[in-house]
């Protein structure tokens, strides 16, 4: 009898082993059959039979009678634009105005509709997305942050870069003064997607990750919605010495981010209703007017608090 109780308690660690590992792989093969439905969803672009590669490109962007919908509804309605090369734009409006949606066509995140689309002159179907990503910094305005350090963050997509440039890139960001005050300094981890960061930390370190790469074409979409003025004012300011460089697309409900623009559009409801830069779009006093008086009388109630 004794013999059998020993046997018995040696049996009772195997057979609750025998219930974790089958529960163990339920949940793998549940998990895995989710992964093979993402892995084997058809791409929703096509790619050319003879796609175009480019080390480098200009940034000159052309967007002519261009027309996109989700399932069905439409979201950009008879969009035509032509951007210089080394030209900043600003877009502003609602929110579901389309504003994300028209930056996304550029690293054809979605297939273009109906319309055309053009990079330096190509249409954007003739690009490899490889190639005509690699030329893109799009800094959103949720970025995903992994359970690294501030620097590997920032270099996140690169291959090898130098401290000093990662630096130079968290300056113009307006991060290093906030690095700076952390105890390891750009070796700090900061959690899974960024946990222990403020949520303006976090878009600077998208905005430094963007400018890391040295795109011919930046897009910076609301990135300075959790900052606060005089941090914007900063990252204004560092990028008025840069835009020249490089195509930039700026998308804010701020006006204050898109006022110095080379071009301005208001879109509402899927369409272009205003275009212009800020002087020409204030003489109109049409709904750009509107929106910038609002803000500015906000920011003067604010200061008197």
């Amino acid at each position: 009898i004794v013999a059998f109780f020993i046997y018995l308690t040696r049996l009772m660690w195997p057979m609750m082993a025998i219930g974790w590992v089958v529960n163990l792989y339920q949940r793998g093969s549940a998990s895995l059959d989710r992964l093979n439905t993402i892995m084997n969803t058809p791409p929703e672009i096509t790619v050319s039979s003879t796609p175009r590669h480019a080390e480098q490109i200009r940034g000159e962007v052309e967007f002519r009678h261009l027309q996109f919908a989700y399932d069905g509804a439409p979201v950009l309605r008879d969009i035509t634009l032509h951007v210089p090369a080394g030209s900043t734009v600003g877009i502003v409006g609602m929110t579901g105005a389309g504003k994300t949606t028209l930056v996304s066509l550029l690293s054809r995140m979605y297939p273009v509709g109906r319309g055309m689309l053009f990079v330096d002159g190509v249409d954007i179907n003739d690009w490899h997305p490889t190639a005509l990503r690699a030329q893109i910094g799009c800094a959103p305005q949720e970025p995903f942050l992994f359970s690294d350090t501030i620097a590997g963050n920032i270099a996140f997509g690169t291959e090898t870069v130098d401290d000093s440039r990662v630096r130079e890139a968290a300056e113009i960001a307006a991060l290093h003064k906030d690095i700076s005050t952390f105890p390891s300094k750009y070796e700090t981890i900061v959690g899974e997607r960024g946990i222990t960061l403020s949520g303006g930390q976090k878009q600077r370190v998208a905005i430094a990750r963007a400018l890391l790469i040295e795109p011919a074409i930046l897009v910076l979409d609301d990135v300075t919605s959790a900052v606060d003025t005089h941090t914007e004012e900063e990252i204004n300011n560092a990028f008025a010495a840069l835009q020249h460089r490089r195509t930039t697309f700026i998308i804010s409900h701020r006006v204050s981010s898109v006022k110095e623009a080379d071009i301005i559009i208001y879109l509402e409801q899927g369409r272009i209703v205003e275009r212009g830069n800020h002087d020409e779009l204030m003489r109109r006093d049409g709904l750009y007017a509107t929106l910038y008086r609002q803000q500015l009388l906000q920011q003067e109630l604010q200061a008197q608090r």
